[in-house]
């Protein structure tokens, strides 16, 4: 092995004294996401360098103690290999990029399209070992339904992923599947108030594929941005 080059085993090793949750398998998930690229040995084995391990660890933080999501950390890291400072973390959060894109729109502008997501394919046991949850704590989720395989596929995609994460996250505040089930019917409910909405507008533009997205997504918005005013009153 090169010099100062470490094995996936030595990574975990170092990391998981800041990290509990860390696992090999979310390591290879994150470089799966294209967020680390460690050098391959001939024989096909990772092999890190410490700058590898400064990148895991910096992703590792912001997600246990930001709570940003992948797409974020993403746009950061990017920023960080063109050599820029990426946004300060902590205090008032800045725009995200959707809220920008908002804003944008809002003065008549066009907002940039966002590049497509990288489709996300694990199996039950990756499932657990990248969330965090327990194997009762999974059950739960899909016994209500709040986690389920994709479509005629034993597998789980990016959103049973990022329910089984936060539900895990959630639990340190004593809120459990049954909470989340109030969130599930509150999500039904607001899917029929778009579909009833926008029926007329596809009727008329059948070709109009992208609208129920676009609809969910300014939603989504409102209903983040009515959150944190009830919250903050």
């Amino acid at each position: 092995m090169a010099l100062g080059l470490r094995s996936i085993g030595q990574v975990l090793a170092v990391l998981k004294p800041e990290f509990d949750d860390i696992s090999i398998s979310k390591i290879r998930f994150l470089e799966a996401e294209g967020l680390i690229s460690p050098e391959r040995a001939p024989s096909g084995y990772r092999r890190y360098a410490e700058s590898d391990i400064e990148r895991l660890r910096y992703i590792l933080d912001v997600q246990k103690n930001h709570y940003l999501p992948l797409k974020v950390i993403r746009e950061h890291l990017d920023m960080m290999d063109r050599g820029q400072r990426p946004p300060a973390l902590g205090g008032t959060a800045s725009e995200t990029p959707e809220e920008e894109s908002i804003a944008s729109a809002a003065e008549g502008l066009t907002p940039q399209p966002r590049p497509p997501r990288r489709a996300i394919r694990v199996t039950r046991r990756e499932l657990l070992e990248v969330s965090g949850l327990s194997e009762a704590a999974l059950a739960e989720l899909e016994k209500h339904q709040l986690v389920v395989p994709r479509r005629g596929t034993i597998y789980y995609g990016r959103d049973a992923l990022t329910v089984a994460v936060v539900a895990r996250k959630l639990s340190a505040y004593g809120m459990d599947a049954r909470h989340l089930r109030v969130v599930k019917q509150a999500a039904e409910r607001e899917v029929g108030l778009i579909e009833q909405a926008i029926a007329p507008h596809l009727r008329r533009n059948p070709a109009a594929r992208a609208l129920p997205a676009e609809v969910m997504q300014l939603v989504l918005h409102a209903h983040a941005a009515i959150m944190r005013s009830q919250l903050s009153q």
